[in-house]
Formats: C-alpha cells, structure tokens, sequence
C-alpha cells in the first residue's frame, strides 16, 4: 500500500500561546491509527501523548496530566490550546495502515517536527557587586555593577545603558584577576581638596563652616526632670567627605555576560559592568540595564543612580533616656535613595563605646542598661560607600531615674554604695568571727 507521512516545520511560539501539531499524510489504504509521540532524552524515549484508533473511530490521552489539554480536530491534528515551557522538544506522528494482501499486516510511516517554546524574562534587577563597601579617600577602586534577568528563554540579549545613552563596552570574557590593566589609571593626588567639607568634631565643637552645636556645652551632672520643663535633644549633625583625587580620562568600561540554565527550562542570565569609579561624575548618574528577547514587544529595562550619602535619619528610643534604660539608636532612612547600599558603623567621641569596643557595624546600635556616665556623650554613625562618606552625631542625654536613687549604680549599670558596703561589712565580721 501507498503512505507518505511529511509535517511542516513550526515557527517559535510563546509560552500561553495556542498550537496546532498536523500530520499530514497520502494512503491508498485503509487507516488502522494515528499516534503521537512526544521524544525525549535525544531521541531515546518516544513516549505516546495521543492517539486516535480508526477501527473504533476513539481518541484518547495516554498522558493523565494532559487530558484536557489536547483536541483532535482532524484525526491526525492535535491542538495545545496554552503551550508550557515543558512542551518544547520534538515530535513524532506516526501513521498505521492494513496492508492490502494480508490485511493483517500494519504499514507504518512517520514524521517528526521540533516544537520550541520561548518564555519572556519575568524579571530583571540591577546590583552593585561586593556591597556594603567602604569609600576610599585617597585612592580610585574598581565598581561592578551586576544585571541578573530570570525567567527567559533563550537566553536574552542584555546590555546597559548610562544616562540613557547606550555603553560601548570591551568584552571580558572571564572575570579580573589581580591588578594589570584593572589597576587605576590616570590619577592626580591633591594637597588640598576644595570640594571637601570641613569634618564635624565634637572635640572641636565645630559643623561645617564653624556653627556650635546645639548643646555646646553638655550638663556635668544628670539632667533632673522638673514638671514641663524638659531638655531637648539636639537635632543630628551631618558632614560629608569627597574624594581627594580626580580622573583625567574617560573610564574605560568592560562587559561580560554569562548564562546558567535553571530547572524549569529557562535561563537566568547575568551581565557585568565594571569600570575605574570616579565619584565627580559617577555620582547621581543613571545606569540602566536592558533586555531584548524574541518574546517581548518592547526591551525590558531596570535602572539604578548612583547616589552617595547625603546623611541618614536616626532615631533615638527612648527619646528621654533614664538612668538604667536600654537605648537605641537606629538609622531610619535617607535623605535620598542611596545606591549602593551604605556600610554603617558607630562610633563613640573620644572615648569607646559602652560594651568596651571601638566601633559597631550596623544600622542600629544598643546601649544597654546606660548609666550617669553617658550623659552628654556624642555617637557618631558613619555612612559610607563607592561613592562618598557621611557621618552623622548625635548627642545622649541621660535623665535621673526615679526608681534607683543616685549613688546607686556604676558605670555597667549595676547597684553598689550601701548594699555593696553591707555586704562587703558582714563578710568582714563573719570572718573576724571565726578566727577568734
């Protein structure tokens, strides 16, 4: 008997989108099945997703998770109505007829066709490598910006953006290493740096262009609270450090891109930006990462500006601290967006801090059971990044606590004088005591 089976190629279809699979093919002969296979693992494994049976004129689903999902139109044409991405690969029909002599006998003739799903991104995000990081004064330092696109395939094409004009960046194929041509290039080291605000110092008692703080003069002693009338805290003091060096060249940037399946068949791709940071004209600039792919209408894009720290909000609670309390002090907010994200650490004026440590990184700093002693002391908290660097003080006022009369605690906040001097008394006698 005579029979041809031949199927046309499909185009790319889009996750969600409707597809037609149709055998075609020519028979002198009579029909006995159809049967649709789906083929996996390169072709090691045809596993049956369809078939129609002519001799009962029944179709049927041999996969339980597809049933509802395919509908014979014609015999040999199966529709998907939304294709996954699990449905991509290839496949086969393959047609049966009853051999005219023995009428016995199946005549069996295929063809196959590739489906290929395509999936757009579903996301797309921009960070800054190796952040928190510290802001160098006095030396320029390499800045990487990280595009990370998830959810797509094929892969998508990405590339970023600077001020909403396109980058043209040399290709990296494999990441830095060691200094070369990754060392900062082109720099002029000032003695003077007319662009920097004087640094607040509360030994000298001085913000910006010389204004006294609030409380220039802290109270010796603890602030007692009389009826109304309260001490104000003084708001926070900000200055700001810049760079003391400067580029004489256009940077230089270098691009890499990478891609890494995932378990669901899509792809996630990430995009490297690094060049030499120049905080004179990177700050508040605008870096943006596209993305173009055969399934979306329009690129998709996320942008960030580079901004450093203008001084962040900080919170005092409680607000009126006494003697024995658990203080806080937690960083709010900014002023602004800051990007990258700020490395934080606390400090104590002139002096360390109450568990006995320099400093602490971090956006809150707890002071736990405070004593007289902290009364008038100034914390500063040091925002920094790539960027630039802020510090922020901010001055304690501890109040006398009703409930634990003076005299009573130490500098750890623990109860001495009379119970100490009784104790310390009867120990004494008990043992005068027992030696005579």
């Amino acid at each position: 008997a005579y029979l041809t089976v031949s199927i046309e190629p499909l185009p790319p279809v889009v996750v969600g989108d409707a597809v037609t699979l149709k055998c075609n093919f020519k028979t002198d002969g009579k029909m006995r099945e159809i049967v649709w296979y789906r083929v996996t693992d390169g072709g090691t494994i045809k596993q049956k997703i369809f078939t129609f049976d002519a001799m009962f004129s029944t179709n049927f689903s041999q996969m339980e998770n597809y049933r509802k999902r395919e509908d014979l139109v014609y015999q040999s044409t199966v529709r998907l109505p939304e294709v996954r991405i699990s449905d991509n690969g290839p496949y086969e029909c393959h047609v049966g007829i009853y051999d005219r002599a023995t009428r016995e006998k199946v005549v069996l003739a295929s063809g196959n066709v590739f489906l290929n799903v395509m999936a757009p991104p579903t996301s797309i995000s921009v960070l800054a490598a190796d952040t928190p990081a510290p802001f160098s004064r006095y030396q320029a330092q390499n800045f990487t910006l990280v595009c990370v696109v998830s959810g797509g395939k094929p892969a998508p094409l990405v590339y970023f953006k600077r001020d909403g004009e396109p980058i043209e960046a040399t290709p990296l194929p494999e990441p830095p290493a060691g200094a070369g041509s990754w060392a900062p290039r082109n720099l002029l080291h000032r003695d003077l740096d007319d662009t920097k605000v004087p640094k607040s110092l509360a030994a000298e008692g001085e913000v910006g262009g010389g204004q006294p703080l609030a409380t220039a003069d802290p109270p010796r002693g603890l602030a007692a609270e009389r009826g109304p009338v309260t001490e104000t805290i003084p708001e926070t003091v900000v200055s700001r450090e810049f760079p003391r060096w400067v580029h004489v060249a256009e940077p230089i940037y270098y691009f890499r891109h990478t891609h890494a399946p995932v378990n669901d068949g899509t792809v996630e791709a990430r995009a490297t930006l690094t060049w030499t940071l120049n905080p004179q004209i990177d700050n508040e600039a605008l870096f943006s990462c596209e993305v173009k792919h055969p399934a979306l209408s329009m690129p998709m894009q996320s942008e960030v500006t580079l901004v450093a720290p203008k001084g962040p909000k900080i919170m005092m609670t409680p607000t009126r601290a006494r003697v024995g309390d658990t203080v806080r002090i937690l960083v709010q907010g900014f002023q602004n967006e800051v990007f990258p994200e700020p490395l934080f650490t606390w400090t104590r004026v002139g002096s360390r801090l109450l568990d006995g440590s320099t400093e602490h990184d971090g956006k809150e700093l707890v002071l736990e059971r405070v004593p007289a002693e902290l009364n008038g002391s100034m914390y500063r908290c040091t925002a920094q990044n790539p960027l630039g660097s802020t510090d922020t003080h901010t001055r304690l006022i501890v109040f006398e606590n009703p409930n634990i009369p003076r005299g009573t605690e130490d500098s750890n906040g623990s109860l001495t004088s009379h119970c100490g001097f009784r104790l310390v008394l009867a120990l004494t006698l008990t043992v005068i005591l027992e030696l005579t």
